[in-house]
């Protein structure tokens, strides 16, 4: 099984939102409206066969996430 593929939506500097990989340095992109940020990393997560996108608040907590492919099974059966 391959791996998820983990888009995060977080602040930086200036109230700017950028979009980032799992672990990664840089970013796929900056921008001004986090909504803008939440639509881009919803075109990468949905662009892997399995994919997950994370968005944080401001104040760095996760606010929402969201899987695509096959969800993973909280319960057994």
């Amino acid at each position: 099984m391959s791996k998820r593929k983990v888009v995060h939506v977080v602040p930086v500097e200036g109230g700017n939102w950028a979009v980032k990989g799992q672990h990664a340095k840089r970013a796929f992109g900056i921008h001004d409206r986090k909504d803008d940020a939440i639509e881009r990393g919803k075109r990468l997560a949905k662009g892997a066969p399995l994919g997950q996108l994370i968005i944080h608040k401001k104040d760095g907590t996760i606010q929402t996430e969201y899987t695509y492919g096959q969800d993973p099974e909280k319960y057994p059966g």
